[in-house]
């Protein structure tokens, strides 16, 4: 009888360990998954900002700086490899970005250019479908290191080699709050 029970402690340790892995496997998954959400995302914005800069890059003659440092960023952007490097690098395109939006407020003609005025709202779209990408893959990453870092599954993640996610961080300038002033 005792052989049993012990016999039946094993096969339940065993049973837990391999749910325990596969839900692992699973989160690990679920946030690549999320991260490529992201990466396509990101794609389409790197692939709009030429497109913007190349329409208005007549128009604001001697606003070259600007452009400059938004087709700079935009670069940075593009060749930056993981969440870490492209919070930052997508943050400083994001400021970029931001200042060549205030001073196209100041080119009327551009105001009411049909192209302009069609690839900021692509833009300002894909900027919001960043932001639920991102939401969802810091989801998955919490999901994960939930995961890993809780007992007893983290006896089953350091066994395998789980390493815990890098969340998709807001770069401390988009968190400052906009200052309105009124007169």
């Amino acid at each position: 009888m005792g052989g049993w029970i012990v016999l039946g402690v094993v096969v339940l340790v065993i049973l837990w360990a391999i749910a325990a892995y596969n839900g692992m496997v699973s989160r690990r998954n679920q946030m690549q998954n999320a991260w490529s959400q992201i990466d396509v995302q990101l794609k389409r914005r790197h692939d709009l900002i030429p497109n913007l800069v190349q329409v208005v890059k007549d128009a604001m003659a001697y606003e070259q700086e600007t452009l400059k440092a938004v087709i700079e960023a935009r670069n940075r952007a593009v060749a930056a490899n993981g969440p870490a490097e492209a919070s930052a690098a997508e943050g400083a395109l994001s400021e970029a970005t931001g200042r060549l939006f205030m001073l196209m407020e100041n080119y009327p003609t551009l105001k009411a250019n049909d192209n302009v005025m069609q690839l900021q709202e692509e833009l300002t779209a894909t900027e919001n479908k960043i932001s639920f990408a991102r939401q969802f893959y810091n989801d998955s990453v919490m999901a994960l290191n939930n995961a890993i870092q809780s007992f007893p599954g983290n006896l089953i993640a350091g066994s395998f080699g789980f390493t815990i996610g890098q969340f998709f961080n807001v770069p401390e300038t988009e968190k400052a709050v906009p200052q309105v002033k009124l007169r």
